[in-house]
């Protein structure tokens, strides 16, 4: 059994996608994929230690949705005031979207503890 300090304490990665913009099934998955790397880059320069051990214990990923862009810019300078890693995807404009259309935020790796803050009342995509 699993006790709640050891679940707030674990380390796992937030993709938080934009519904409003009615990507289809390949776009959401190359935007999360995009999330995934730009956040997960910004964990090993903020705490090389916390990406070590998330890549160490499984690589937990939960992807959220919201219902627009404000509601994703508010959560991504939520996270960047309390300096938790984050990386908003803006896409490039090639495909479905026009350039610089803020499409994602991954967020971590990071302690579920301070991610949960924020994303609690949040919807699986």
């Amino acid at each position: 059994m699993v006790s709640m300090a050891a679940k707030e304490d674990e380390i796992k990665q937030v993709i938080i996608v934009r519904k409003d913009l009615d990507m289809g099934t390949g776009k959401i998955a190359a935007q999360v994929g995009h999330a995934v790397l730009l956040s997960n880059s910004e964990v090993w320069k903020a705490d090389p230690e916390i990406a070590k051990e998330w890549y160490n214990t499984g690589q937990k990923k939960i992807v959220l949705k919201v219902d627009d862009e404000e509601s994703l810019r508010k959560l991504y300078a939520a996270f960047k005031y309390k300096k938790i890693p984050c990386a908003l995807v803006e896409d490039a404009g090639l495909t479905q979207l026009a350039p610089g259309t803020a499409t994602a935020l991954g967020v971590g790796p990071w302690r579920s503890s301070e991610i949960d803050q924020f994303t609690s009342k949040l919807k699986l995509l």
